[in-house]
């Protein structure tokens, strides 16, 4: 068997992890680059060599070829793998690769170009009659001279894009212009290519993908399918396989055409040829990605194929090991991508400073990680933190085992969307797979309103917290009583803020590890089973808990219960913190800030100028996302204090406005 001696990975974070793994267990060395700011990363340590490549733009780092290729052949590395996003894609990073005598781990030229264009791979395969849905094309003037041949709502897409970047629905045809030429702008961003194109959108779709893997002597195989339907932004956030919709004759049928597309372009490593399928089972033919998929473990799983491992051989020139009638599913896994997201603020990215991580471990439960401890999460890339994924023996199992796994998965001191997650493998619809990609537009409002009212009591989070902070001395074995009572040693009273409210527990009796305590009128009794740092295990009346506990650097107090998280401040200590609660949001609706660091990418107004509520004022690229600041009342601004193409912060007031005064 062929192999190479040393590999480059061309990304990041847990990508790069995870390609890191199989090459050793194939003992073949691995390089990484970084970047300043990525120098502590996990990444960085897992492999044998690593060398930074420049600060923090991705142009100076990651997208950086000349960089990366000078690296390879300065550690004589005999091939790259570039996972996915970045320059997986690149036809140039390929024939840069080439020229230096590197292996590219990937599929060639002539299908990355081909397929990476949606146009183009649009026209190539109605040539194989491959059903799709209709389409036009041409520049943004014609698509909006043009649209109306298409029934709305539409869908505006990026010709090159991918990973749910660089595409919108339109419901009505006054919205089309700025989404066209936000859609152009943002593809232009992230791809290179402004490129746009309309088809139409089906309604209540399903999201089903095939995985395809091919080698250089002419053998193509697919590897089932992935049920990708759970998607927020057009971003997937659950993955399934098998799905549970497709019937085995139009598994058969999709996977047949996700053959014959990925053969008609002689491919030759992992990709991903993606269906949209309807109501009534039929499929169109949505794209085609030509690298290993964010959703791969889930394959993975329930194969016993390892995808990566696959791509490594095939590209040091090894047949495939297997033959389509070889493979077969077994039993369930479920994919939940965990994202630093605010789900109840249209699910912004929310970077900041872990202050506690924990992630599930067990039988049949994989996590792919780039974070090993508690760390700062940047806004510089994208959000998702982690891929959870577990194996049950079938749909009904993996859901229970998921949800259990999530339970367990801890991280405080920022948002993230696990208990968002909870909520939708609860969720009634998605037990009995009644779903489609508009599952979460249709059902977050109703989910949000589940998570702010979790099943366990919120006094249950109070009382777990102020049993820990009576007897987390123990840990230590500090005997300074002060640092546990606080300033209530005259009244046996500690208070408390959760969720905006203030409330007094009382300690009315302590017996060893037995307490009697008063909140709100109602009295408890508690009794410690066990505290250890972080974790406490209680009774409360005739009920057990365990909780989770953390402190962030905001003075905080962070405590998970069953999978759900409450911020409390204990006022009474000396280290509380009273700026907790400050929004950075200003002391009016006429001073407007970043939601996120990022980079100001687009002004469309000066000082002077009178603006309409509504009216987009500028845009902030923030963790491959585009954020409009929105100015919320009729206004004339005053003063912009920021320049296209500077760095900013959440501190930093990005312009100010005069709001106008409305005559009572």
């Amino acid at each position: 068997m062929k192999l190479f001696h040393k590999i480059l990975i061309a990304n990041r974070g847990e990508i790069a992890v995870r390609i890191i793994r199989s090459a050793k267990k194939l003992g073949i060395q691995t390089v990484a680059v970084y970047s300043e700011i990525d120098q502590e990363a996990l990444h960085v340590s897992k492999a044998d060599e690593a060398f930074c490549i420049g600060k923090q733009e991705l142009s100076e780092t990651y997208l950086n070829i000349e960089k990366i290729i000078e690296v390879a052949k300065k550690s004589h590395c005999d091939a790259i793998h570039p996972g996915y996003g970045f320059l997986s894609e690149n036809p140039l990073f390929i024939e840069a690769c080439e020229k230096a005598g590197i292996t590219f781990i990937g599929p060639h030229t002539r299908a990355i170009r081909l397929m990476g264009n949606k146009i183009e791979s649009r026209n190539f395969v109605k040539k194989l009659n491959i059903p799709m849905t209709e389409a036009i094309t041409g520049s943004p003037a014609q698509l909006l001279k043009n649209a109306h041949t298409i029934p709305f709502p539409i869908l505006v897409k990026a010709a090159a894009g991918g990973g749910g970047k660089g595409m919108r629905i339109v419901y009505k045809p006054e919205e089309l212009e700025s989404v066209l030429e936000s859609t152009a702008r943002e593809a232009k961003n992230y791809f290179g290519d402004g490129t746009i194109f309309i088809e139409k959108y089906v309604e209540e779709p399903r999201h089903i993908e095939f995985q395809v893997i091919g080698d250089n002597f002419g053998s193509v195989i697919h590897l089932f399918e992935r049920e990708c339907t759970i998607q927020r932004r057009y971003q997937k956030i659950i993955e399934e396989s098998p799905s549970a919709t497709l019937t085995p004759e139009v598994r058969k049928k999709m996977g047949d055409a996700a053959v014959a597309i990925a053969k008609a372009v002689d491919y030759n490593s992992a990709g991903t040829v993606e269906f949209l399928v309807d109501k009534n089972l039929d499929f169109y033919f949505l794209e085609m990605n030509t690298r290993i998929q964010v959703e791969h473990p889930v394959t993975e799983m329930v194969l016993g194929i390892d995808l990566v491992d696959e791509q490594i051989r095939v590209a040091a020139g090894n047949k495939l090991r297997f033959k389509q009638s070889e493979i077969s599913q077994n039993g369930h896994a479920i994919e939940c991508r965990i994202y630093a997201e605010d789900p109840a603020n249209n699910f912004m990215p929310a970077p900041g400073e872990i202050s506690y991580y924990r992630q599930p471990d067990g039988e049949n439960i994989r996590v792919d990680t780039g974070l090993e401890k508690a760390q700062t999460v940047l806004s510089n890339f994208d959000p998702m933190l982690s891929k959870m994924i577990v194996w049950g023996n079938d749909r009904s199992v993996a859901i229970k085992k998921s949800t259990a796994a999530l339970k367990d998965y801890t991280i405080h001191g920022i948002q993230t969307n696990i208990p968002y997650l909870l909520e939708v493998l609860n969720h009634p619809a998605f037990a009995d797979n009644k779903i489609s990609t508009k599952f979460c537009d249709e059902h977050t409002p109703e989910i949000l309103e589940k998570m702010q009212k979790p099943a366990t009591d919120p006094d249950i989070f109070m009382l777990g917290f102020a049993l820990y902070s009576l007897n987390k001395t123990r840990l230590s074995g500090s005997k300074n009583i002060w640092e546990d009572i606080g300033f209530w040693r005259s009244n046996m009273n500690i208070p408390f803020e959760m969720d905006g409210n203030t409330k007094n527990l009382q300690i009315q009796n302590q017996t060893g590890m037995q307490y009697e305590l008063s909140l709100d009128g109602k009295t408890f009794r508690l009794c410690l089973k066990k505290i250890e740092n972080n974790h406490i295990r209680f009774r409360v009346n005739d009920s057990f808990y365990k909780a989770v506990i953390s402190q962030d650097n905001k003075g905080l107090s962070w405590v998970s219960i069953e999978g759900s998280i409450k911020k409390l401040l204990r006022t009474d200590l000396l280290n509380g913190s009273t700026d907790h609660a400050s929004s950075g949001a200003g002391d009016g609706e006429n001073l407007l800030y970043a939601p996120m660091p990022g980079k100001v990418i687009k002004i469309n107004v000066k000082a002077g100028e009178q603006v309409k509520r509504g009216t987009i004022l500028l845009v902030v690229e923030a963790m491959k996302m585009e954020n409009n600041i929105i100015a919320s009342s009729d206004a004339t601004v005053e003063k912009v204090n920021v320049k296209e193409g500077e760095m900013v912060g959440t501190d930093l007031q990005l312009l100010h406005l005069l709001v106008e005064e409305v005559a009572e």
